[in-house]
């Protein structure tokens, strides 16, 4: 029993004279595409570079035989003039581009020799790729250790021409291994686990903008609230006090008791429910002018009072 190590296959066989369908080329990646060099097929994403189908039958290996570019042999020198001319540089020429100076001690490295390494690598973390969780940035091939909180991207990740990232955060890189180490961008307390969803449960609205203007004989008030649900909205007067239980139609709920100001003609109020507010018109008791809707805000120590001024 061996495995066999063609890209592509990665089979346990028995008979070493059984069929192998491989990829005999090594990955290629450039400019933000990707294929084998042994077939033509091009693709953008890392899905479909993973679905592109082998192109080569042959027997199984234990051994890897995928051939290593040669390095580019350097440009032979042409030979000297016997009497050189001299040349008159043009005013508009570009001056020439100084090629980058190696570190002493370290030989230069082919760029076929590079990309064959990053694509050797970008290959071992294949199996990491399958163990993507709910929290994009939580990769790994073991169990994650239990955290107190959880560092993740809440975005997706980017691929655009070439430069790969995570749309949460703004850092771009070139190499895949460097795209799987980018650290998290958003901090939470809790991880998120797949499991079952909780039953939807009506939201409790805890307080509701309102505003008021007053006539001599009401109080128009307004509460601002969206899609209340008209079958259902309940609004109850009595003299001092008014009672609202306001559900919507968005699984939301208002609930809430107003000690008015002054007492109101409980019988001769009303109230209209609107797309994104509730109006009550309030019949006054008396002829009092209200400063304030409820009893228990915060009044100015200024009455407001409501008429017309008498002549002198």
């Amino acid at each position: 029993m061996g495995k066999c190590v063609h890209k592509g296959c990665g089979k346990v066989f028995a008979d070493p004279e059984e069929d192998c369908v491989y990829h005999p080329g090594p990955p290629v990646f450039h400019e933000g595409q990707k294929g084998w060099k042994c077939c033509k097929p091009r693709v953008l994403t890392f899905e479909e570079f993973l679905s592109i189908p082998p192109c080569t039958t042959g027997k199984h290996s234990e051994v890897d035989d995928t051939p290593v570019p040669e390095p580019k042999k350097a440009a032979e020198e042409p030979p000297a003039a016997a009497t050189p001319v001299p040349r008159v540089k043009p005013i508009s020429e570009r001056p020439p581009i100084t090629p980058a100076i190696a570190t002493p001690g370290t030989p230069p490295q082919s760029p076929l020799l590079r990309s064959q390494s990053r694509t050797t690598q970008t290959w071992k973390f294949l199996p990491m790729l399958r163990a993507v969780g709910k929290d994009a940035g939580l990769l790994t091939m073991a169990p994650l250790p239990v955290r107190k909180k959880c560092v993740h991207h809440p975005g997706n990740p980017v691929f655009h021409e070439g430069s790969k990232g995570w749309s949460c955060c703004k850092r771009r890189v070139l190499e895949f291994d460097e795209f799987l180490r980018i650290p998290g961008c958003t901090e939470k307390k809790r991880h998120m686990f797949v499991g079952k969803a909780k039953p939807p449960g009506e939201e409790k609205v805890e307080t509701v903008r309102n505003d008021f203007y007053q006539t001599p004989a009401s109080v128009n008030v307004s509460l601002y609230l969206k899609k209340i649900d008209k079958e259902r909205a309940v609004v109850k007067f009595t003299a001092d006090k008014i009672e609202l239980d306001l559900p919507t139609m968005d699984n939301k709920r208002y609930q809430d008791t107003y000690e008015l100001f002054a007492p109101i003609d409980a019988e001769q109020s009303s109230f209209r429910v609107l797309g994104t507010k509730l109006e009550l018109t309030l019949v006054k008791a008396d002829q009092t002018g209200w400063p304030v809707l409820r009893k228990d805000d915060k009044w100015t120590g200024q009455r407001i009072q409501v008429g017309n001024a008498g002549r002198a």
